[in-house]
């Protein structure tokens, strides 16, 4: 039964970058949730014939304290109608922090958990891609591209925290799939990126490829020369086949950033604050930001931390501090490229924050439940995980390992 809860919990993992492109309508949801349900009941009847629980660590109780305060704040929400929809969303998000942290067990379990984040980033890239080849931008007036159902800037931050996955698999342990699956999907997804339009997608992006660059020198120079010369290219392609607004939105960052107005967010981030400080400590209940700030329906807060203090003050920020507090110390307990592509993951998270609501999101909890089994791993079996992800500078005088199944 554990078996099989693993299995499904690597099927989880793979919707979780393209969830929005399939919805099955109510009472399912999209295919995330579904298979998430799933994934919930095979767990707990594994746990039932088991007889017993993995003892939770830091994440796992931080993040249960987390969710403990958002049901507390359901008390005094001005808007509890939304407070309890948000509730049901965050469980069924932050519940991946405990089903990792209890399924997964082996460094061949993470790399699998890794495998399937990016195979699933993978159908997303072209899911994005059809989007473009099957519309016509001249009679559409369509600039930015998307798969079905997404938001441009979450595509292309979905896309972004796949760059680092790519590049550590990036090994020569993979058969030839997963060695397709890891060296396409760098220059695919920065195509993705730049027809999203997604201007901080982009900024993330850089940042991710920096990333990557550090890996991929560290295996081999001849690669990352090679990877500088393909992606200039791929974005000439892009501005030769695609709308030439697609590309020039991109080009008014400078702008937006003199400005200090990036597309309105200072406005957004002027209510949100006044919101604030009415309710500094306890906030005004989850999900309650738009109506606090007293903004249109369809806004968001376009920054986590300040919707986390909005909606539940500064004792939830001081538990989501935690959790990120709790991340990185985990990465410096790590080494070799293992670290450096995780650390760019959440590094390229906590940027994506700062423009963005991720909060809310199973992107969010799967990166930081990685974190946290990368970190079990590393302590409990380290000669295992050198073998499963290999360090370049032991190999001198050595044979590579093996192929991994």
């Amino acid at each position: 039964m554990r078996k099989s809860a693993r299995a499904v919990l690597l099927l989880f993992a793979f919707t979780i970058p393209w969830e929005y492109s399939l919805d099955l309508g109510a009472p399912w949801g999209n295919i995330a949730r579904v298979v998430g349900l799933i994934l919930l009941l095979v767990t707990e009847l594994a746990i039932l014939q088991a007889g017993s629980l993995r003892r939770p660590g830091p994440l796992q109780w931080a993040t249960l304290a987390l969710f403990l305060w958002l049901c507390c704040s359901s008390l005094w929400s001005v808007t509890p109608e939304m407070t309890g929809t948000k509730l049901r969303g965050y469980f069924q998000e932050m519940m991946l922090v405990w089903l990792v942290w209890e399924l997964l067990e082996t460094p061949a379990d993470l790399r699998n958990l890794l495998r399937a984040w990016l195979a699933g980033s993978w159908v997303l890239a072209i899911l994005t891609i059809a989007n473009f080849v099957m519309n016509d931008p001249a009679l559409s007036g369509q600039i930015r591209f998307v798969a079905a159902g997404q938001d441009p800037n979450e595509v292309a931050r979905y896309i972004d925290l796949g760059f680092p996955v790519a590049a550590l698999l990036l090994d020569g342990r993979e058969r030839w799939p997963g060695r397709f699956l890891a060296a396409g999907y760098v220059p695919f997804g920065f195509v993705c990126v730049l027809l999203t339009a997604s201007r901080s997608g982009f900024l993330v992006a850089v940042l991710a490829l920096l990333g990557c660059g550090a890996i991929l020198f560290q295996r081999s120079s001849r690669a990352l020369v090679a990877g500088s010369f393909v992606l200039p290219a791929l974005a000439g392609l892009v501005w030769v086949i695609a709308p030439h607004e697609t590309l020039l939105r991109l080009g008014t960052i400078a702008e937006q950033l003199q400005n200090a107005d990036l597309n309105q967010r200072l406005n957004i981030w002027t209510a949100g604050w006044h919101a604030f400080i009415s309710a500094p400590i306890l906030g005004h209940g989850t999900g309650s930001f738009v109506a606090a700030a007293g903004l249109a329906p369809e806004d968001t807060a376009h920054n986590t931390p300040l919707s986390i203090v909005v909606e539940g003050g500064l004792v939830e920020l001081a538990l989501a501090a935690a959790i990120v507090a709790y991340s990185l110390k985990a990465l410096l307990r790590m080494k070799g490229l293992l670290r450096i592509a995780l650390f760019t993951g959440l590094v390229a998270w906590l940027i994506s924050s700062l423009v963005g609501t991720v909060g809310e999101s199973r992107m969010t909890w799967l990166l930081l439940a990685t974190i946290a089994l990368a970190k079990r791993v590393t302590s409990e079996k380290p000669e295992e995980l050198e073998r499963t992800f290999p360090d370049p500078s032991r190999w001198e005088g050595t044979e590579p390992a093996a192929e991994l199944p």
